[in-house]
């Protein structure tokens, strides 16, 4: 099992440099986690699609459903004070901690392409392979 973030899951969903990468990692590592907020944020990143018009309303609630069913069973709740621990240790966000905060509860890695994620945690943040 391995934590991912929010823009990887998009890029499964949504054509971009990083889409044969993040397809490749799910077929080598089909079992991906994430805390629910995962869910908050990939809706905030299709309305962005949707508002610049590149998809339909259809479409980004399709491409919702096929994620959520994509992350079913593997969605988890963060407790606040490791998150929190996350935060003084870093200059990195609350929402971003979360990612890492599940990582470290699960014992798994964090595939991002976060830079900041990236550099303040590189015990527990990989990038995207290429």
């Amino acid at each position: 099992m391995i934590v991912v973030d929010s823009n990887i899951i998009a890029y499964l969903y949504i054509p971009s440099a990083f889409s044969t990468a993040a397809e490749k990692l799910l077929n080598d590592e089909p079992e991906w986690a994430a805390p629910v907020l995962w869910r908050s944020e990939f809706r905030n990143i299709l309305t962005g699609y949707f508002r610049r018009g590149d998809l339909t309303l259809a479409q980004v609630m399709a491409i919702q459903a096929e994620a959520e069913a994509l992350m079913a069973g593997n969605e988890f709740d963060v407790e606040s004070d490791a998150v929190f621990e996350l935060v003084q240790a870093s200059n990195c966000s609350a929402y971003d901690c979360e990612f890492i905060a599940l990582a470290r509860m699960l014992g798994a890695k964090l595939v991002t392409m976060d830079g900041k994620l990236l550099k303040a945690f590189p015990d527990k943040a990989v990038a995207l392979a290429a």
